[in-house]
């Protein structure tokens, strides 16, 4: 039977009400709560906490007000005060802070302990001291018309912060186009020679300077530190082509190189020989006009002598003469006047016997004492004989 129907218990009760009239005991610890029920405590509750007064509890309303004030005003403290701490932050030493307030700038923020209110000023942090590098790598056209396939790396650091957060909305893709417009012009401008060999270093400042006056002029923030030319090369549909024609300018080259090591070493020597005969000429020069003097000289002071005393000088330069002959040779043979005998001298047995007694204190070798002893005695007896004659006539 259905519990409404009439006739049943005859008290036509809601099971789910809370009523417990008709004596039964059917409240709500036999079913779910009422919702409207609970939906009213949960605003008395809530009207208590923030001061209202609920229906029914006049008197209570006001001590609930004074508590839902004072809680209130503890909770924005607490609010306000972690607002404050959440402002604090520190900046490191290679980093600035780009501070945009309500969306303007404001100001740029140096290393230290810093402050700025959170949910008004928005913080930008950038690396001031970090060098980046990037790399590109394109086809040049050069000034006679070759294309050269290029590599490079542009190293770079930021130097205004509020430039480079604010003036340009991608400053990488800027620096990559401002690149390749400046390495363009460049090897526009150059000879396919001077990029593949020798050039590689000038091209690279000329680079660095053109990309400069881009940054600046775009307004960046960027500070090029340097651009390297990494590679220079033909394309690869010509490089067997291109590295046979450098090949043989390195030969080139290389026999330049030696020729001029050759000739290095060939002209001072032969300028060496060429003065040491000059010297040579000169001091045998020299020699020849010393030994002319000093027998000119002799022959002075010779006459001088031979005025004075012919006949003494005379007989001394037959007797120099006589001794000069006698010393170069081993025999001599003299004619006698008035007979038909020569007499022989036996010089080199005469030297012999005379050394053979000289010289065996010195180990049987004759010096040129004994020599000039026995030279000596040969003139004294020359000397004597011709006296003798001299006598008899």
């Amino acid at each position: 039977m259905a519990w409404n129907q009439p006739g049943g218990n005859g008290d036509n009760k809601d099971p789910w009400s809370n009523d417990n009239r008709g004596g039964g005991k059917r409240g709500g610890d036999q079913g779910p709560p009422d919702l409207d029920e609970a939906l009213r405590k949960l605003q008395d509750k809530m009207n208590s906490i923030f001061g209202g007064g609920g229906g029914g509890k006049s008197s209570g309303s006001g001590r609930g007000g004074s508590m839902g004030t004072g809680f209130i005003i503890l909770v924005a403290a607490i609010l306000v005060a972690g607002w404050v701490a959440m402002g604090f932050y520190t900046v490191n030493e290679q980093d600035r802070i780009v501070v945009l307030r309500l969306g303007k700038y404001h100001d740029t923020v140096q290393p230290g302990l810093r402050w700025n209110p959170t949910l008004i000023d928005r913080r930008y942090k950038v690396n001031v001291t970090r060098v980046e590098s990037k790399d590109h790598r394109a086809l040049m056209l050069t000034e006679d018309e070759n294309i050269v396939d290029i590599a490079l790396k542009v190293q770079y650091r930021i130097s205004d912060p509020k430039s480079y957060i604010l003036k340009v909305r991608d400053p990488e893709t800027s620096l990559a186009h401002a690149t390749e417009s400046a390495l363009r012009h460049v090897a526009g401008t150059s000879e396919m020679h001077f990029v593949l060999t020798e050039g590689r270093a000038l091209m690279g400042d000329q680079v660095q300077a053109r990309l400069q006056q881009y940054m600046d002029n775009y307004g960046t923030g960027l500070q090029i530190s340097k651009v390297n030319i990494e590679s220079t090369s033909a394309p690869s549909q010509v490089q067997a082509a291109f590295d046979d024609v450098i090949k043989a300018r390195e030969d080139e080259q290389r026999v330049k190189n030696e020729a001029e090591s050759y000739a290095n070493g060939i002209v001072p020597e032969a300028r060496g020989q060429a003065q040491r005969l000059l010297e040579e000429a000169n001091a045998y020069k020299e020699q020849v006009i010393a030994r002319a003097e000093g027998e000119a000289n002799r022959f002075l002071q010779l006459l001088t002598e031979y005025s004075k005393a012919p006949e003494v000088t005379r007989e001394r330069m037959y007797l120099d003469a006589v001794e000069t002959v006698m010393s170069n040779s081993t025999k001599v043979l003299m004619d006698v006047e008035g007979g038909n005998n020569m007499m022989y001298l036996p010089l080199d047995k005469i030297v012999e016997s005379s050394g053979s007694q000289m010289g065996r204190s010195s180990g049987g070798r004759l010096n040129d004492d004994s020599v000039q002893d026995v030279a000596d005695e040969v003139i004294e007896r020359l000397r004597r004989r011709q006296s003798v004659r001299r006598e008899e006539r």
